[in-house]
């Protein structure tokens, strides 16, 4: 397996797409409850396999990951060439990034002396997709990617 396995609940979204993955390997409803029941671990490798299938089509379209904690953004943009990175570090002792009152500190104080901040970009390894995954794996998450087009208009 090359990502991670869907959650139960992601798969119980994914039902309707699941059946036709299922179908374009001939297996059908009866086949599969037979499957589950007599060869578990076949059933385990399919449900990797459309894990897998699912992840490669969400990580090929993804541009934008946030990583947010309590005292730093990581926000990327995700290029064809390159992963490009705005970082911001908030060293007011007080402010947590990730409440709302810490965010609207943020968005008055954003040029105090309390904020610093970083720019990078780093070239895709031979996997761009596991590259991004990785990210995912570490906290990002996917976004439309406006806080990162907002700091690159004011950087820029």
């Amino acid at each position: 397996m090359k990502y991670s396995r869907l959650t139960k609940q992601q798969l119980e979204e994914l039902h309707p797409e699941f059946i036709n993955f299922l179908a374009t390997q001939s297996i059908t409803a009866d086949e599969w409850q037979d499957i589950k029941t007599n060869k578990p671990e076949v059933a385990e490798d399919e449900i990797d396999v459309f894990s897998d299938l699912v992840w490669e089509g969400v990580l090929g379209k993804v541009s934008y990951l946030e990583n947010i904690s309590e005292k730093q953004m990581h926000l990327f943009h995700l290029t064809d060439k390159e992963m490009k990175l705005v970082s911001v570090k908030v060293m007011n002792p007080e402010i947590d990034l990730k409440t709302e009152i810490g965010f609207s500190w943020f968005k008055k104080n954003w040029q105090s002396d309390f904020v610093e901040y970083l720019t990078a970009s780093k070239a895709y390894s031979e996997d761009k997709n596991l590259d991004k995954f990785q990210l995912i794996q570490q906290g990002a998450v996917i976004t439309k990617g406006e806080l990162f087009q907002w700091f690159d208009k004011i950087i820029n």
